[in-house]
This record gives C-alpha cells, sequence and structure tokens, in this order.
C-alpha cells in the first residue's frame, strides 16, 4: 500500500502562524514534537499513520518554520487553536517531551477535545527535576548558548537526551545525530526572552487523576532519570494508563527505533474505541 501523500500548510493561531504537515484520511492524530526537536522529528511517523488516520505535525512556535512572536502565549491554547482552524473537535494526541507536557496541559485545560493521549519521554509541569547530571547539563547548554557557542550548546543538548547518561554521543547513528542537531540549530535562531510561555495554573502533576482519556506511556531505559520517574507517576497516577519501556533508546525512541515505535502505537491505537 502506497503510503498517503503529505501536504503543508499554515495556521494563524492566537498572533502566531503556525506550520504543519498533513496526510491521510481517518481519526484525527496530532503529532507533538519534543523540545529538542520540530515537526521533522515525526519523519519516519507521518506516512505510517497516515494509512489509517488524519495526521498533523505542526511546528510550534519557536520551532521549525514556525516563528515565535512577542507576548504572553501558551502551547496548549496554540494547540486548541490550530485544532479549530483545522475544524478538528476530537483528536487523538501523541506528544514527546516538552509536548508530553503540552498535552496532559491540554487534556486538563480541555477534555473534551482528547480522544486519547500518548505520552513520549514526557516532562510533566510541576514536576521538578532531581538528578545532578541532567541539572548541570542544563546549565552548560544554557552557558554555551548565551555566549554564542552554538555548536557546543548543540552538542550538550544532544548528548542529554539523544544519548542518555549511560552511553557516549558517538555511539548513536550518524544522521540521526545529524537530523537532531539540524533541528537544534535552527530552534536557537529564537531569542530566548522573545515570548513569554504562560503555565497551568494547577500543575498537572497533582492532577493525574483528572484525566480520563485512554493513555499510553512510552519511555526509553536509557533516557535520563527524571524522565523515568515521571513515566511511573504517569503510569500509576492516570487511571487505566500503560506503560511500555523501549529498550537501548533514550528520549527519541521514535527516531532510534521507529519500526518498533511505529509499531507500539498502532497496536494501542488499534485497541481504541471507534468513535461514532
Amino acid at each position: 500500500m502506497t503510503a498517503p501523500a503529505i501536504e503543508s500548510g499554515w495556521a494563524t493561531v492566537n498572533g502566531a502562524t503556525l506550520h504543519y504537515r498533513a496526510a491521510g484520511d481517518g481519526p484525527p492524530l496530532l503529532l507533538l514534537h519534543a523540545g529538542i526537536c520540530d515537526g521533522r522529528m515525526w519523519d519516519d511517523q507521518i506516512g505510517e499513520f497516515a494509512r489509517t488516520h488524519r495526521v498533523i505535525a505542526p511546528d510550534f512556535r519557536g520551532f521549525g518554520e514556525s516563528k515565535m512572536v512577542a507576548g504572553p502565549f501558551a502551547h496548549r491554547h496554540d494547540l486548541r487553536a490550530l485544532m479549530d482552524h483545522l475544524g478538528l473537535g476530537r483528536a487523538i494526541l501523541l506528544g514527546g517531551s516538552m509536548s508530553g507536557k503540552t498535552t496532559l496541559d491540554f487534556a486538563l485545560d480541555y477534555p473534551d477535545r482528547v480522544d486519547a493521549l500518548i505520552l513520549v519521554g514526557s516532562a510533566l509541569s510541576g514536576y521538578r527535576f532531581e538528578d545532578p547530571g541532567t541539572l548541570a547539563a542544563w546549565e552548560a547548554g544554557d552557558a554555551a548558548l548565551e555566549a554564542g557557542r552554538l555548536d557546543e550548546a548543540a552538542e550538550i543538548e544532544m548528548k542529554t537526551w539523544l544519548a542518555g547518561p549511560r552511553r557516549r554521543l558517538d555511539q548513536i547513528d550518524a544522521t540521526l545525530r545529524r537530523r537532531v542537531r539540524d533541528m537544534l540549530l535552527q530552534s536557537y535562531a529564537t531569542p530566548p526572552d522573545l515570548g513569554q510561555d504562560q503555565p497551568l495554573d494547577r500543575p498537572a502533576a497533582g492532577r493525574l487523576g483528572e484525566i480520563r482519556a485512554p493513555t499510553l506511556v512510552i519511555v526509553g531505559d536509557e533516557d535520563a532519570p527524571d524522565i523515568i520517574a515521571t513515566a511511573g507517576l504517569l503510569e500509576s497516577g492516570i487511571a487505566g494508563a500503560r506503560k511500555v519501556v523501549m529498550r537501548g533508546v533514550a528520549h527519541l525512541p521514535n527516531m532510534e527505533q521507529a519500526a518498533t515505535f511505529n509499531r507500539i502505537v498502532r497496536e494501542f491505537l488499534a485497541g481504541l474505541p471507534k468513535r461514532a
């Protein structure tokens, strides 16, 4: 079966213009990128999932082709406005890392817009990172960015997230390293003080019991300790949530082991109740 054609589009939402790619027909499935990537991280998923779903993969403001604009914003509100623009009443939300947090916050603000959640190496609003290695890497990366050493900052972020704490970066496929590096360097073009992200008044960490959507949690066993801990909190805190640990991958399992990731997600999608 030939993969459906992928189209590109633009949506003006809350004063920003978001770029997105879309393909396929069927129940809406939004692929939402990690903070070290943009919508290109889903290159190995869009065509695959578009065989059964209407897939949309946006670049949030400040990432990929979507420019940051001055003023307050929240990715969860941009997501709602994007769904409105596309005429989507409800959707399955697949969010990685930063966008895992966004999908959780979205599910709390707009529960009637969510059919299911797939959380991949997810962050969690209200959770405080504790691992000294991750905290030190953040500090070093921020210092490199402030000094204009962009290549060094990208190297630090790739070591922290793409390789993880137990692997060397040179153990990761060179093509994958190049793909992530390109997305990071593009994101660094956004001034860090342009746009002010507005968090939930009541963070998700204390409200997981309010989430009622079917939820799949995916985490790599090579990911950062706090991300692995967060996956456990999501599994125990969200009623009926199921956790899958992927072996030999870190923060971007869909890019490291695309075939295995796609199979796990397809099995979850196939088990969801059919919409009327």
